[in-house]
Parts: structure tokens; sequence; C-alpha cells
């Protein structure tokens, strides 16, 4: 359901900590970017969204374009040399509602509901965000006197007794619209990083005795993430949650501390996930058996086994089908096949009832272009066979083992392509100069 609420999502910073050449927002939580979820849940309140954009602006916008309709959203550039900071980042921001909400486009963990309960229902021109924390250390300091907020002070600004707070800022704001224009106005940049504080609003607000609240919001959910550490930290609660959700709507899984399951997966309720099993992108799992340490990725997998040790790449469908330890199968499309052992099926349609053995290849690249293999209904193929496309093997054939397959193959037909063997006695002794036991025993 839609707010009557604006929102604006600061995404501007470099993000130092993170020592990293990426855009702080970009880096990944469970496949995707951290920004994609601020907006994500941002558009569960609002059709308003705005997100402001600095540092490598232009690979940020390029990346959500992936994600989000591009009228969906509004980009604001941060005029960073004139207005520094998070109060210079939300100037000259028009938003269409009578509230405005802000927020971080480093908080990946963040709920929708959760920023619900920061608008505004009564007479306070600002709703404040704070969690109680053991250890509020490196966190502004909020202090609350009769539900009112008096102040919000800097850790390097806090007297001994401040210090002792427990009520940490958790960085996300909701304003009275009008209040938030009138009040940009006022602030100024007199402070040691000479830069315009978003949290100097609250202060303009007590000082003109208008009233601030200050809501308590969970600490996972608003944790911000500064550092590839946080980043570790934000992922291992995401993943929790993913593996969680899909446990108690009926998955089985193997150890799932050692499964890694990205945002867009989908699975059915009775699938089994062994250990160590990656699912990535949207791949959707239905009804399957996925073994230690496989991994499938933006691929559908149906009343099929897979694994163990087994890798589908992109862009693969695959139905009531076995494919083993060590197969690696791509862009492919796979109905009634067993794939046991130590093959490769890449770019090709395999029909009903055919066997693939052990160290078959599908060699379907010739250094510049992608060539299809298509194999019918009923065909067995030997172990250590090369498939070399574009070929097409139709129903009901078998492909003798150690065979190269160059040549399309009839309904029906035997194949056999084999190296004559040749067979040289004695060829070892004479090779090494070595007398065989034989001729010493004849001696």
């Amino acid at each position: 359901m839609k707010f009557d609420i604006s929102i604006i999502i600061l995404s501007a910073g470099k993000g130092t900590r993170m020592n990293s050449s990426k855009a702080k927002v970009l880096h990944e939580i469970s496949g995707k970017p951290m920004l994609y979820y601020s907006i994500y849940e941002a558009m569960k309140l609002s059709c308003d969204i705005h997100v402001v954009l600095y540092h490598q602006a232009n690979d940020i916008k390029k990346t959500m374009h992936k994600y989000f309709d591009k009228t969906s959203i509004n980009y604001h550039i941060q005029d960073h040399e004139n207005y520094p900071g998070t109060g210079g980042a939300v100037m000259g921001i028009n938003t269409k509602y009578k509230q405005t909400l802000v927020l971080n486009g480093d908080m990946p963990l963040i709920k929708a509901e959760e920023l619900k309960s920061l608008t505004i229902k009564n007479k306070e021109v600002i709703n404040i965000s704070y969690m109680t924390l053991k250890d509020a250390s490196g966190y502004g300091r909020v202090v609350i006197k009769n539900d009112k907020v008096e102040k919000i002070v800097e850790q390097k600004d806090c007297s001994t007794k401040e210090l002792d707070i427990n009520k940490a800022n958790a960085g996300v704001y909701c304003f009275q619209t009008e209040f938030l224009k009138y009040s940009l106005k006022k602030l100024n940049n007199n402070n040691a990083q000479q830069e315009y504080y978003i949290t100097d609003l609250v202060a303009i607000a007590i000082n003109e005795n208008n009233t601030v609240k200050a809501t308590k919001v969970s600490e996972q959910n608003f944790k911000g993430v500064n550092s590839k550490y946080d980043l570790s930290q934000a992922l291992d609660i995401h993943q929790n949650n993913i593996k969680k959700n899909f446990m108690l709507q009926g998955v089985t899984m193997y150890l799932p501390q050692t499964i890694y399951i990205e945002n867009g997966v989908q699975i059915d309720a009775e699938t089994i996930l062994e250990n160590g099993v990656s699912l990535l992108g949207d791949s959707k799992i239905i009804n399957s058996h996925i073994k230690s340490n496989s991994q499938i990725d933006n691929s559908v997998i149906k009343n099929s086994t897979i694994g163990p040790m087994a890798r589908v790449r992109p862009n693969c469908d695959i139905q009531q089908s076995n494919i083993g330890n060590f197969v690696e199968v791509k862009n492919s499309q796979l109905n009634k096949v067993k794939a046991g052992h130590l093959s490769y099926i890449g770019d090709s349609f395999v029909d009903t009832g055919t066997n693939i053995g052990a160290g078959t290849i599908t060699c379907n690249y010739d250094g510049i272009n992608k060539h299809k293999t298509t194999i019918g209904k009923n065909v067995f193929i030997g172990s250590g066979c090369q498939i070399i496309a574009p070929i097409k093997i139709e129903d009901n054939c078998i492909v003798g083992a150690g065979s190269q397959i160059t040549k399309d193959i009839k309904d029906g037909e035997l194949v056999l392509n084999r190296a004559e063997t040749k067979t040289i006695k004695n060829y070892f002794y004479k090779y090494f100069k070595i007398v065989s036991k034989k001729d010493k025993d004849a001696k």
C-alpha cells in the first residue's frame, strides 16, 4: 500500500572505509547491490522516490536501471563542492507530499514496515529513528526526556554522562516537508568538517519549540554498512532471513549455514538442498534434490537430481533429469536425461531417454561463435566422446565410446569413430634398452 509520503535515499558517499574502487552502495548483498534494497522497500511505501548521487553517479544509475523503470526514480546529483554533507544532499529536492522520509542507500536490511513506523502522526515536525545498543560507541546519541527529543549529540561532542546513553541515532528521519524546506535554508557548515549536517535540523526544530519525536527501531534492520566487515555481517543476516523463510515454507536444507541463496531465487517446498549448495540469480528450483557443493545459476531445475559437485550455468532448463558429479551444463535444455559424471553439455538440446557417458564433451565454440548441439530421444552416447557442433543426432542412436562426432547422425544409426589400435610387441624393452624378465629367464 502506497502512502502520501516522499522518500529521499542518500547515496552520494564515496565509502572510504570500504577500501574499494566500487561505489559503496553497489557492493552486493545476496546477489543485488545494497541500494537496490533501500529502493525496493521504499517503493512499497511511496511513488515519489528520490535518490541522491555524487560519487560514481553514472555507474549507480546504470546499475539501478537494470532493476527499476527509469521513470520510477528521480535521480539528483549533490552539489558536493558547495554543499557537502547529509544536509547538503537533501537541498534543492522538491518532494511531492507533506511528509518526507530520508534514509541511506547502505541499509540493505531495511524493511518497509519499520520505515512506516516513522511516519508522522501528530504535531511533531521530525520523527527520528534510534536503536538501543549495549555499546553505542561510534554513534551519535539521542537525548530523550518525557518522550521528546532534546538533542542529538555526535560522539566526539558527548559529555562523560552522555557517553553512557545507549540510545544511538539510526540515521533515518521523517520530516514534515514544509519544515524541511524552510529549515534547510538555516543550515550552516560551521563545524570541523565544514559540512552541512541533517542532524542540525533537529536542533533547529527544538530551538523553535517544535516537537521532535523519537521512534525505536531494530538494530538488525537498520544496520548500515561502512566496511567490508559490516558487509559480511549484513550478508550473514540477509542469508539467514532468506533461508529461514524457505525452510518455514517446507524446503529441506542440510547444514544451512553452508548454503548460499541469492535474492531472486525461487524454491518449491518439496526441494532438498544439501551442504555447500549455491543458488544464484533468478534460478527456480522445483521438487528437486540439489546435492552437496553444486551451483545453479539463473536456471530452472524441475523434478531433477543435481550433483554432488555439479555446475549448472545460466539459461538452462533441466527437467526430470539426473546431472551427476563434475558435470557442467550451460545454456541447454534437458528433459529426462542422464549425465552421470565428468561431462560438459553446452548450448545443447537433449531429448528424453538419452544417456550421456562419462567424459563426453559438446564442443560448442570455434573461437568466434557458439554452436548448437541437438540430441534426440533414446540416444546412448558412450564415454569419452567429443560431439563437435553444429550437429544433430536424431532419435534412437548409439555413439560408441571414444568417438569424435563431426557429422549429423540419422535415426537408428550406430556411429564409431576411433583410431585403429596398433600393437608393437616388446617395444618398451627396446625403447628403454631393458632386458625383459622373459629374456632373462631364457638365458
